[in-house]
């Protein structure tokens, strides 16, 4: 039987389901309002603050402020008042100077440099090919002024960014080598950065030293693979001691070949979602293969053995790596900066993560005798045994 309802009485049930409709909307509008409100507040105190510690120097601080510097010092701490030791915000010239190093592309003069105890610039890793070595350059030179600035009254960091500079530009360096004095004068120039290299040891066991993964690290790394297999290598050492790498980009492109299809890792965010940072495709390396790591070991380096080892497709060999298994991302910034952010953590395809924990050798090797190298021979070993 059909129910009729008089039309009185439907125009009240709906307006009573606007009301209805009306005051939930109006409840959680009005929470949603207190919320940002609260929220609002909140950040107004804060900033408040920082208003008025910026009027009480200005009206009182002694020296000259320096603009450009204060802000960047103010967007540096608050980065670092994440508490988070790998997120960082760069200057404007400290972002140049991070995307030179990355891309493996710097330049400079050919040589890495180390503050030496007596207070001076110590010269150490001099490049192939570079104004370094065209002058003579050598390992354990000590540069004692810049520009006729004394290294020692200036300090390391000054001295050594008063030793960047442009492309084709003059350098005058005093150089003491014996106890003896020299001046130098240098031209700055683009230097390719080799962080890949090999040789095909007498028992046919290709031995590879990554020492960074930078934006041009695959290419050379593919050419050096590719070289010794050619040669017939029966295995493969890779050596990653003190590769603290940060493009993992770069690491995902020398895993591919090495690795079945499939994804080998992800980086997993606080939403819940992850992203694929390593997928390998068909082709597959199938040689012995072992990974040399040390407390050195970190970051892109850290994965590069993670996965091969997740996989079963090599064994590491040597000490504890760092624990550096964040995900990050790099914005610019409008001021012509960038800001590095920790965004997410790396696992494995078996779910494993190395962050804050380091990667564990499957063979422990202890590394404190300077006159053998223990952790590269048990590598060698290792493959060896394991060759058909």
């Amino acid at each position: 039987m059909n129910k009729k309802i008089s039309l009185g009485l439907a125009i009240s049930l709906i307006a009573i389901a606007m009301a209805v409709t009306f005051i939930l909307t109006s409840f959680f509008s009005l929470q949603s309002f207190n919320r940002k409100v609260m929220d609002v507040n909140e950040k107004s105190k804060k900033y408040g603050a920082l208003e008025l510690l910026d009027t009480y120097v200005r009206e009182n601080y002694s020296g000259k402020i320096n603009e450009t510097e204060l802000s960047g010092g103010i967007l540096k701490g608050y980065v670092s008042g994440l508490g988070d030791k790998y997120s960082r915000y760069l200057t404007a010239d400290e972002y140049i100077t991070e995307k030179n190093n990355s891309s493996g592309e710097v330049v400079g003069l050919g040589f890495t440099m180390t503050e030496d105890e007596s207070g001076y610039i110590r010269i150490s890793d001099i490049l192939p090919d570079s104004p370094a070595t065209e002058s003579g350059i050598v390992e354990g030179d000590i540069i004692t002024y810049v520009e006729g600035v004394d290294v020692k009254e200036a300090g390391f960091k000054v001295s050594v960014e008063a030793m960047s500079g442009t492309e084709g530009t003059p350098i005058n360096l005093k150089i003491r080598r014996k106890g003896k004095d020299q001046d130098f004068t240098f031209v700055r120039r683009s230097i390719i950065e080799k962080s890949v290299k090999g040789e095909m040891l007498a028992s046919r066991i290709a031995y590879i030293t990554i020492s960074d993964f930078k934006s041009n690290t695959p290419g050379q790394f593919i050419d050096v693979l590719d070289r010794l297999i050619s040669n017939g290598a029966k295995g493969i050492v890779f050596d990653l001691r003190d590769n603290d790498g940060s493009v993992i980009e770069a690491a995902e492109e020398c895993l591919n070949p090495l690795l079945p299809e499939g994804v080998m890792a992800t980086a997993e965010f606080k939403d819940g979602h992850s992203e694929t940072i390593v997928y390998s495709d068909e082709s597959e390396l199938d040689l012995p293969m072992a990974v040399i790591i040390n407390s050195g070991t970190q970051g892109a380096a850290e994965l590069f053995t993670a996965v091969l080892a997740d996989c079963g497709k090599a064994v590491a060999v040597g000490s504890q790596t760092y624990g550096k298994g964040v995900y990050q991302t790099i914005n610019e910034m409008s001021d012509g900066g960038a800001v590095i952010l920790t965004v997410a953590e790396i696992k494995t395809a078996s779910g494993d993560t190395y962050n804050g924990i380091g990667i564990t050798p499957e063979v422990p090797v202890d590394d404190t005798d300077e006159g053998y190298d223990a952790p590269y021979y048990k590598a060698v070993e290792v493959v060896t045994s394991k060759i058909q």
